[in-house]
C-alpha cells in the first residue's frame, strides 16, 4: 500500500518582527490551497492592460475565428440544428470554443458583461444540442466526418489518440470555469453527463476500455470536476487514467509520444510530446496530491527534475523538437529550430504550480515566473490578436505571428490562460499565506481563522520594490510567506542547468513596518509569524542588475554563449533596434558594460538594456577578423516580433570566435525554396545531426521518393552542388541519408538530369559534392529515394524504411 505523504517544510518565523523562533509546518500534500483568481484583483501597469486586452480583443477575436472556422457549426450539424458538411481538419477542433468559454468565463467574474453572458449562453445552446443521449460529446464522431477518420476511425473510442478524451477534458475546465462564473449549470450538466459516460467506459472491469487518455488533460479536468461536485467517482477516474498510462493492460504497443511508454512509478525522464506532457504530469501531480501518494508524486518529482535540469529552456519552455512537437535527449536545447510551443509553456506553468501547492517549495514558483514572464507572453502579441504557435530563441526572420491555425490550440488556450493569472499570486495553507507573485492590487483571502484582505504596491517586474500593507486582519497569529525568487538570490532556476558568470550580488531586505527582518529565505520564502493588525506593511526591496547567464557546460548548442535577463525578465536582440540587420555576428562580452532605462514610449513600456558590443566580419583582402565597435539595445524576449518580422537572438557570443559570420549571397540563398525550406539559410552544420539551425526534413515519411528544388530569379549557369544530409533518431521515424538520389533540372517544360555526374554521395556528416556539365536553368530539382527495408536486413514488422532529410544545399556556377 502506498504511504501517506508527509513533506516537513522548515520555515523561518519571526515573532515581534525581527527573532527568529523554532516553529515549523507540517504539510501534508494537498493541503496548501490557491486563491481564486476572483479573489484577487490587479490594478498594475503591467498585467492589468494585458488582461484587458486579453477581454476585449484576444476572446471576442478567438470567438470570431470560430464562426468563420466553422467551429460553432460543426456543433449546430451534431444537433440537428443545421444541414451541411463538417468543417476543420481535425478531431479536436471542438476545444477551441470550450479554452475560450473558459477564458471568457474568467473574464465575465472580473467584470461582468451582459453581452459577453448572453453570447457565451448561445453558444452553450449549441454544444448541449450536440451532446447525444448517453452524453457522448465530440462532433466530427457525430457528424460521420469520414474526411478525419484517420484521426477516430470508424466508431467512437475506436483510436483513443483521436482526441476524444481530450475534448472532454476540455469540455470540463470549460464547465467548471463557466459554472463558478455564473452560478449556471448550463455547461456544467453537460460535462457531469459526458464525464459519467467516461467513467462507464473506461476502467479495470469486465467491457470497459483499458486505455489512457491518449492527450492528457481530462485527468486535471476530472479532479476539478471532483472539486466542484464532490463525487469522488471523478477523482478515482483521474487516477485511473494516471495508472493506466504505460500499463498496457490491453496489450498494445509502448507509446513515448503520448507517455504510455512505462508505468509512472518506473518514469525518471520527460519524453514524447511536450503538451501531452506537461499536463500529463499537472493530473499526476493532483491526483498524487488528493490521495496523498508518497510513491506516486515521488515519481513526478523525478521527471521534474529531468525537466528542470537537463530540459528547460532559458525562457521556461519546453520541448526542442517540431518533429512530435516534443522532446529530445537531456541537454538538446536548440535555439533557432527549438519548439516551446504555447501551449506547452502553459502545461509548464500549470505542472510547477501543482507540485508548489504539494510542497510550499518555492523552487517551482520560481520556474512558474520564469515561464509566464517569457514562454507564455511571448505567445501573444501586445495587441491581443496574433499569437506564435513555437517560440524560438534565434530567427533569421522567418517567423511571424498569425491571427489563427488550423489546429488552433494555442490562441484559444492564451485567452483561458490569461484570464486566470490573478490565481497564481496567493495561496493559503490553514492561517498561513504565500505571497509567490508581485503584482499590484488587493486581494480577499480566506484563512481558518477568518477573512483578511492583502493589497500589493509594486511596479514589478521593471522595479524588485513591493509593499504589501493587511487592509484587514484576523485577531488570531498567522504567518505571511514571502518569496524571495531565485533571480533575487543568484540562482536563476533551481537546478545546475543556467548559472549567473558576472559578479553581482544584489541586495535584498525586508521590513515591517519599518523593522528590518533578516532574510534567510527557506525553501524560498521568509516566513513572518506574528499578530497582524490592520494597516501593518512588508516592504521587500531586491536589486535587479543586469544578469549574464551561462549554460551547462553540456548544452553544447550555446557552448561560447551566453543570455541576458534582470529580475524575471529575459532579453533578446531584434534587428529592428541594431545599426545592421544580421545579429548572429554581434558580441557581448562577458564584462561588458550593459545600463537599463524604463522607455515608457517603446512596446507599451518597457524596460531596455543598452550597452557595449561588437560586430565581426572578415576582411575581404587579408582574411583577418574585424571588430566594429558599437551599443547594442535588448527588449524583453516576449515583446520580439511586435514590430514587424526580423531577426532575433538570445543568446549572444562572449568571443568573436562564436560569432557566425555574415555569409556573402549566393545562387542559393537568393533562391525560392520549392517544396521544403531552410537548407539556403548558409548556417554551416557541425555534423549531420546538428539540430540547432533551419533544415528540412520529411516528416513522415518513410522509404519514399521525395523531393526539393530551388526557383531562381533569373536563368543560371551551373557545374556543381553541394548537398549536407541530415542524420538523426527520433521515437516516431528516424533520419538517414537517402538510399539514392539525383539532381534534375527544368529545360523548358520539361525536367532533365545532369549529365556526366561525379557521383550522388550519401555520406553523413559532410558536403557531398556532385560535379556535372554546366547546364543554363531556372529551376533545379532534387530527388531522394529514402532508404526502405533492405533485404536480409532484420527489421520491425511495421518498418517501412527512413526517413530523411536535408541541412544545407548549396549550388555553385
Amino acid at each position: 500500500m502506498r504511504r501517506m505523504f508527509l513533506l516537513s517544510v522548515g520555515v523561518l518565523c519571526i515573532f515581534g518582527c525581527n527573532k527568529p523562533s523554532e516553529k515549523h509546518t507540517q504539510i501534508q500534500l494537498g493541503e496548501i490551497n490557491e486563491v481564486s483568481f476572483t479573489d484577487v484583483r490587479f490594478n498594475d501597469e503591467f498585467w492589468a492592460p494585458r488582461m484587458e486586452i486579453n477581454r476585449t480583443v484576444s476572446i471576442p477575436s478567438a470567438f470570431y475565428q470560430c464562426e468563420i472556422n466553422g467551429r460553432f457549426d460543426n456543433f449546430a450539424l451534431a444537433g440537428g440544428l443545421i444541414e451541411g458538411e463538417h468543417q476543420g481538419d481535425f478531431s479536436f477542433d471542438d476545444t477551441d470554443p470550450y479554452k475560450i468559454i473558459e477564458g471568457a468565463s474568467y473574464a465575465l467574474a472580473v467584470k461582468y458583461d451582459p453581452e459577453l453572458d448572453a453570447y457565451m449562453d448561445s453558444v452553450i445552446t449549441l454544444i448541449t444540442a450536440a451532446q447525444e443521449e448517453d452524453g457522448y460529446l465530440t462532433t466530427c464522431v457525430t457528424n460521420n466526418c469520414t474526411r478525419l477518420s484517420r484521426w477516430w476511425g470508424s466508431s467512437r473510442w475506436e483510436k483513443i489518440n483521436s482526441h476524444e478524451l481530450y475534448n472532454c477534458g476540455h469540455l470540463y475546465e470549460a464547465a467548471v470555469a463557466h459554472y463558478k462564473a455564473t452560478g449556471k449549470r448550463t455547461l456544467l450538466d453537460v460535462a457531469i453527463k459526458n464525464a459519467d459516460l467516461v467513467c462507464d467506459v473506461f476502467g479495470l472491469g469486465e467491457g470497459q476500455i483499458k486505455y489512457p487518455s491518449g492527450h492528457p488533460i481530462i485527468e486535471m479536468a476530472l479532479v476539478k470536476l471532483y472539486h466542484v461536485t464532490g463525487n469522488k467517482k471523478y477523482l478515482d477516474q483521474a487516477h485511473y487514467f494516471v495508472d493506466e498510462a504505460g500499463r498496457l493492460s490491453n496489450g498494445r504497443k509502448p507509446g513515448i509520444y503520448s507517455q504510455d511508454h512505462k508505468p509512472v512509478l518506473e518514469q525518471d525522464e520527460i519524453v514524447g510530446h511536450a503538451v501531452r506532457a506537461g499536463y500529463f504530469y499537472s493530473g499526476v501531480t493532483d491526483v498524487a496530491s488528493l490521495q496523498h501518494d508518497r510513491e506516486l508524486f515521488d515519481a513526478v518529482s523525478r521527471v521534474w527534475e529531468n525537466m528542470a535540469g537537463k530540459k528547460l529552456y532559458i525562457n521556461g519552455g519546453i520541448g526542442s523538437r517540431a518533429q512530435g512537437e516534443g522532446f529530445g535527449p537531456d541537454y538538446e536545447l536548440n535555439n533557432f529550430n527549438n519548439y516551446c510551443e504555447t501551449c506547452a509553456s502553459i502545461a509548464n506553468v500549470y505542472w510547477n504550480q501543482r507540485m508548489f501547492l504539494a510542497t510550499g517549495d518555492s523552487k517551482y514558483i520560481d520556474i512558474l515566473e520564469r515561464t509566464l514572464y517569457n514562454g507564455v507572453l511571448a505567445g501573444v502579441s501586445l495587441s491581443g490578436d496574433k499569437f506564435f504557435y513555437d517560440n524560438p530563441l534565434a530567427s533569421h526572420g522567418v517567423h511571424q505571428r498569425q491571427e489563427w491555425f488550423g489546429c488552433a490550440c494555442c490562441p484559444g488556450n492564451v485567452t483561458r490562460f490569461m484570464a486566470s493569472v490573478p490565481g497564481y499570486v496567493y495561496a493559503t495553507h490553514k492561517n498561513d499565506v504565500y505571497v509567490n507573485l508581485f503584482v499590484s492590487g488587493n486581494a480577499k483571502i480566506t484563512l481558518e481563522e477568518g477573512e483578511i484582505e492583502l493589497e500589493q504596491i509594486t511596479k514589478y517586474p521593471w522595479e524588485g520594490n513591493v509593499e504589501i500593507k493587511l487592509n484587514r486582519a484576523i485577531s488570531k497569529e498567522f504567518a505571511i510567506h514571502v518569496r524571495i525568487p531565485g533571480w533575487a538570490v543568484n540562482r536563476p532556476v533551481p537546478t545546475d542547468l543556467y548559472r549567473y558568470v558576472d559578479d553581482e550580488k544584489p541586495h535584498v531586505s525586508l521590513t515591517v513596518n519599518g523593522k528590518t527582518i533578516e532574510v534567510k529565505p527557506v525553501h524560498g520564502y521568509v516566513v513572518i509569524d506574528r499578530k497582524w493588525e490592520e494597516g501593518d506593511k512588508v516592504s521587500l526591496h531586491m536589486d535587479m542588475p543586469v544578469r549574464r547567464t551561462q549554460a551547462h557546460d553540456n548544452v553544447y548548442y550555446n557552448e561560447g554563449l551566453l543570455s541576458m535577463e534582470r529580475g524575471p525578465v529575459l532579453y533578446a536582440l531584434e534587428s529592428v533596434d541594431q545599426p545592421e540587420d544580421f545579429l548572429f555576428n554581434i558580441v557581448i562580452p562577458r564584462d561588458a558594460r550593459i545600463l537599463s532605462r524604463f522607455d515608457k514610449s517603446l512596446l507599451n513600456g518597457v524596460v531596455v538594456l543598452e550597452g557595449d558590443a561588437f560586430t565581426v566580419s572578415r576582411d575581404s583582402v587579408s582574411g583577418q577578423l574585424l571588430k566594429k565597435p558599437f551599443i547594442f539595445k535588448a527588449v524583453p524576449y516576449s515583446t520580439w516580433n511586435n514590430r514587424g518580422r526580423g531577426q532575433l537572438v538570445v543568446w549572444t557570443p562572449e568571443k568573436a570566435e562564436y560569432a557566425i559570420l555574415r555569409p556573402e549571397p549566393t545562387i542559393a540563398s537568393q533562391a525560392e525554396q520549392v517544396g521544403g525550406w531552410g537548407y539556403n539559410d548558409q548556417f554551416e552544420p557541425k555534423s549531420s545531426s546538428d539540430l540547432n539551425t533551419p533544415y528540412h526534413y520529411w516528416w513522415l515519411k518513410q522509404g519514399s521518393e521525395e523531393s526539393v528544388g530551388y526557383q531562381f530569379n533569373k536563368p543560371e549557369t551551373i557545374s556543381s552542388v553541394e548537398v549536407y544530409w541530415l542524420v538523426f533518431d527520433h521515437y516516431d521515424v528516424s533520419y538517414r541519408t537517402p538510399e539514392s538520389w539525383k539532381l534534375l533540372y527544368r529545360e523548358g517544360n520539361t525536367w532533365k538530369e545532369v549529365k556526366n555526374p561525379s557521383g550522388y554521395g550519401v555520406e553523413p556528416d559532410q558536403y557531398n559534392k556532385v560535379i556535372f556539365d554546366p547546364v543554363t536553368t531556372t529551376e533545379l530539382k532534387l530527388i531522394a529515394q529514402l532508404q526502405r527495408n533492405r533485404e536480409g536486413v532484420s527489421q520491425d514488422q511495421d518498418f517501412k524504411g527512413y526517413s530523411g532529410g536535408i541541412i544545407e544545399w548549396n549550388v555553385n556556377n
